[in-house]
């Protein structure tokens, strides 16, 4: 169960920044302690910022933040909420991963932002929980971590583990933890404060609807593309795309020429180099297990394929990894 706040006294919350953290996420996350604590009228929240050699950290924005301890400190705090960006487990240490084990043991609730589910799921700290993290990483995480139970909504609370999908979801997970702590009502107002005029539930979609994001009208074509989406690996055949479309295959084959300029095969195809560009990128899975999970049958086949789309070969990608952008169709 959460740690819930003792009457009179402030929680503190220990934010820990990881090199390339997102600056989105955390301002997200702190900015409504601090409305709630102005409307609520209390100190109800204080938090402090904790860095592994204590010195600045830069977010992935370049901006620094001044760290007020660092990890060999070991700081108290009642809820610890590790913070990430892109290549999370490059910053990764066993002395990170010791403290935050030491952490657990003594009751501390653990969260994690963006990627920063990627380092309590390294130190053993979400085996057996539900957890979630950001969508472009979530089949990596998923393969990554078996024994974690990945979903995919906005953020997720089990027991004293919580984690976020990182941006504006950060806002709505705190937002959430106001309520459980101090109720509806503080929460709401703090909510108005940011106008943000509904507060998402945990299980709220992180992406848009594929029609939104693409911005096409028509509805079949989305549920081919949303079909297509989560047929990554088992790959959905002509008929089932067409099915889904409520179309025929000539049919479906002009919709996508009008709109991507490409035909549904190889918008498909860029779908799975997609993802096997994010394996590549996130784990350590061997090329040819992200190949299987990205629907091909052949290593081999896999291989150029990538490396005609990436312009270099799958195992080149982890030596030259990306600024996390997902690459555009083309």
């Amino acid at each position: 169960m959460l740690v819930p706040a003792k009457k009179g006294e402030p929680q503190t919350i220990g934010f820990l920044l990881l090199p390339s953290f997102s600056m989105m996420a955390f301002v997200s996350a702190v900015e409504p302690l601090r409305v709630a604590n102005r409307l609520g009228g209390a100190a109800h929240y204080r938090w402090q910022i904790i860095a592994p050699q204590g010195n600045a950290v830069t977010a992935s924005n370049g901006m620094s933040l001044v760290a007020d301890t660092s990890v060999d400190a070991e700081p108290r705090c009642s809820l610890l909420v590790v913070c990430a960006g892109f290549e999370p487990e490059k910053h990764y240490s066993r002395r990170i991963a010791a403290w935050l084990q030491r952490s657990a043991r003594d009751g501390t609730t653990l969260a994690a932002m963006d990627t920063g589910s990627f380092i309590l799921a390294r130190a053993g700290l979400l085996d057996g929980y539900r957890a979630t993290v950001h969508w472009e990483s979530l089949d990596s995480f998923r393969e990554r971590f078996p024994k974690v139970e990945v979903e995919s909504g906005l953020f997720v609370i089990d027991g004293n583990r919580l984690t976020g999908a990182g941006g504006t979801a950060a806002l709505d997970m705190m937002l959430h933890l106001i309520t459980l702590q101090h109720g509806h009502r503080l929460a709401a107002a703090v909510s108005e404060q940011f106008i943000h005029a509904r507060i998402r539930d945990p299980q709220d979609r992180q992406r848009m609807e594929p029609g939104i994001r693409q911005g096409i009208a028509h509805a079949g074509l989305a549920r081919a593309i949303e079909l297509m989406e989560t047929r990554l690996e088992e790959l959905a055949s002509a008929a089932d795309l067409c099915a889904a479309a409520g179309l025929s295959q000539r049919q479906l084959e002009r919709m996508f020429r009008k709109h991507f300029q490409i035909t549904p095969w190889r918008y498909y195809l860029h779908l799975r180099l997609q993802r096997a560009q994010a394996l590549l990128q996130y784990t350590e899975l061997p090329v040819v297990q992200v190949a299987v999970a990205s629907g091909f049958n052949s290593a081999a086949h896999f291989s150029r394929t990538y490396a005609r789309w990436a312009g270099k070969a799958p195992s080149a990608e982890r030596t030259t990894i990306t600024a996390g952008v997902m690459p555009s169709l083309r």
